[in-house]
């Protein structure tokens, strides 16, 4: 944590309110943060962010629709996830009409906030849903973006490894709503997508689960994210036209995300190259900030 953590602000951005933060020099080069399926920003740490800010970047980071300090879309209701996951298991599209929102909206959430702050373009980093929200970012708006990282995400294609089922289960298993409940259920979850004992990281779950907790807790918001990601579909046929220079970071351990799906990802993009963390599952342990910001570091200049 560091010593004097930065202002959280609001923009309107396609018509939502979309809170944000930034570390860095106003005047570097702009880099945003995209964050995964119903996690709050304050997942990339305070450290990391000012990490990656030391090597010469504005870095940005904001909560997505639906989570954290951003607008939470309840009107939309609430969709039903048993019946879109017994869809995409069996093989059948999801009608984008029928789910509140797309990856491609969240895509254009992430361009309100650059018009917002007046930037005409950035580095995109996402992680997970984040990494698919920057893949089509890439491919619905190329000229906000000066690169594009995609960190353990997937080109949903329905031929790719899936979840372990642990890792399933911990996804879709409902969260409590109460701070003891909420605390425990996410170290549960951690250790699982970490997979395996990391004795430094489990020390620092439940403060982090505290703070998350403290911002705001959206259970529905996350069902709508997930119907997000489910009706999105798959990206690769359409990977083959992103011409943003991509890189690919995906952890060999990932119970969640195979890494096979971020192979997917590199193979499809041109020209895109991939950097393999071993040992890391579906999180972003600090042992692994180095080498994760050695990359982005090198990708973006």
């Amino acid at each position: 944590m560091p010593q004097h953590p930065p202002t959280t602000r609001f923009v309107s951005a396609n018509g939502l309110k979309l809170a944000y933060d930034t570390f860095g020099d106003a005047d570097a080069q702009p880099l945003v943060l995209i964050m995964g399926l119903g996690t709050q920003m304050i997942a990339w740490d305070e450290a990391f962010c000012e990490q990656l800010a030391a090597r010469g970047y504005r870095v940005i980071r904001f909560d997505n629709r639906d989570v954290g300090r951003s607008t939470y879309l309840d009107a939309a209701g609430l969709p039903d996830i048993g019946q879109l996951l017994a869809r995409t298991l069996a093989g059948f599209a999801i009608d984008a009409a029928s789910v509140p929102y797309t990856l491609a909206d969240m895509a254009h959430d992430t361009v309100g906030l650059l018009d917002a702050l007046d930037i005409p373009s950035a580095h995109i980093v996402g992680a997970s849903m984040g990494g698919a929200i920057a893949q089509e970012m890439a491919l619905r708006h190329p000229a906000r973006m000066r690169t594009l990282t995609s960190i353990m995400a997937t080109s949903g294609a329905p031929d790719l490894p899936p979840p372990q089922p642990e890792a399933l289960q911990v996804l879709l298993a409902p969260a409590p709503t109460d701070r003891a409940g909420y605390v425990a259920r996410y170290q549960q979850v951690m250790k699982v997508l970490r997979a395996g004992s990391d004795a430094h990281e489990e020390a620092l779950d439940a403060p982090r689960a505290e703070r998350a907790f403290e911002r705001g807790l959206n259970p529905a918001g996350y069902a709508r994210q997930l119907a997000a990601i489910l009706a999105s579909g798959s990206r690769r046929e359409r990977l083959g036209s992103v011409s943003t220079p991509t890189l690919v970071i995906h952890g060999d351990a990932d119970p969640l995300v195979p890494i096979e799906c971020g192979r997917d990802v590199v193979r499809h993009v041109s020209g895109a190259r991939m950097v393999n963390i071993a040992g890391m599952g579906h999180a972003l342990p600090q042992s692994a900030w180095t080498p994760i910001i050695d990359a982005i570091a090198g990708h973006v200049a």
